[in-house]
């Protein structure tokens, strides 16, 4: 799999260290160790594009992660490194296990209630390569949105991927924590991170938590602050996105006025309905299968919802720095310091695409 420093932007782009790109911000990168703080998180510039060779994520400013003081500093005195099952405690308080769907698998995956967590990195997926990537920075936990074992297994033997993965992890002692739908429906979770990095205003979940608050549950709808072109909004959300080899597709008139917005990271075709109900001028979300998104086109008479459609991985990759920044701030709280990362390795499955032209 590749590093989030391999590009995908278009050529022309400007490049970082040429331009004024936006990046990840220094705190979320692995190799550069910084101590958690309950500050707020930062505001980069989100003016530019990444270049095609980019070195870093583009995030929302939303997404940024700004953790205070180099590690290489004097820890305060009155901060303790906590043991996984107070990191546990402060991760249930962000994402509770109750707003997880039923057919979810969250929590912890591998390690010990006791071990010491001086160091944690965040990851969508729990791959061989972000494992490697997670024991090579020293983690002593690993937070992925995406979950190791979502269906039941009978062995973790070394023989394939899963067990390979289960194997490095306790050989390694890094502990493994699974925040997925709880992580999807939560405030401040995966949605409302895009929603914010999109600019929507009066945002509301498409699905309400069965078991949470108002505010929670399985995507967003919100207004733009003012009228965009399709077109235009589908460059806003290119532009904020790491680089990955699919681009964004989109289906709809270049050229037409959206006002209203629904979004959803990850996997959101079971939405539609949701979407419908909601007078979405647009849906965006990532893995549209063919089928239901034909449908979704054939059932409207003016178009619309139009639709975006983003890679999957992108699409949740927002929420790491955000998520990262939470989990500080809770800790902190709790008189607990711990060094925090974001991964760099693209985990995206596609490598190249071609297009008519390209």
């Amino acid at each position: 799999m590749n590093s989030l420093h391999d590009g995908g932007h278009p050529a022309g782009a400007d490049l970082p260290g040429a331009g004024e790109a936006p990046t990840v911000p220094d705190a979320a990168l692995p190799g550069e160790e910084f101590l958690v703080s309950g500050e707020e998180p930062g505001l980069g510039d989100q003016d530019d594009a990444p270049g095609e060779d980019d070195e870093s994520l583009a995030a929302a400013s939303s997404a940024s992660l700004s953790l205070a003081e180099p590690a290489d500093e004097e820890q305060p005195e009155d901060l303790n490194t906590p043991v996984l099952s107070e990191v546990l405690l402060a991760v249930e308080e962000l994402w509770p296990d109750s707003l997880a769907e039923d057919w979810d698998r969250v929590g912890l995956v591998v390690g010990r209630p006791d071990a010491d967590v001086d160091r944690i990195m965040f990851a969508v997926d729990p791959t061989l390569a972000v494992i490697d990537e997670a024991l090579e920075w020293g983690a002593k936990l690993l937070i992925t949105h995406h979950p190791l074992l979502l269906k039941g297994v009978n062995s973790v033997a070394a023989t394939n991927g899963k067990g390979q993965a289960v194997h490095r992890l306790i050989e390694g002692g890094c502990a493994l924590l699974t925040v997925h739908t709880n992580g999807d429906s939560a405030v401040g979770g995966v949605s409302d991170v895009l929603a914010d990095a999109l600019g929507l205003q009066d945002v509301m979940p498409l699905m309400p938590a069965t078991h949470g608050l108002v505010e929670e549950g399985i995507g967003r709808v919100g207004l733009l602050e003012g009228a965009l072109t399709l077109g235009d909004l589908a460059a806003r959300i290119f532009l904020t996105l790491p680089a990955v080899a699919g681009g964004v597709r989109v289906a709809g008139d270049r050229d037409a006025l959206v006002h209203k917005v629904a979004v959803c990271g990850g996997a959101g075709d079971s939405l539609f309905d949701a979407v419908r109900a909601s007078d979405a001028d647009v849906y965006v979300t990532a893995d549209l299968r063919h089928h239901p998104a034909s449908e979704a086109r054939e059932a409207s008479l003016d178009g619309r919802p139009y639709l975006i459609d983003l890679s999957h991985f992108a699409s949740e990759w927002l929420w790491l720095p955000a998520a990262a920044q939470a989990l500080s701030n809770v800790l902190a709280d709790q008189g607990f310091v711990a060094e925090l990362a974001v991964s760099q390795t693209n985990t995206d499955p596609w490598d190249f695409i071609l297009t008519p032209g390209n």
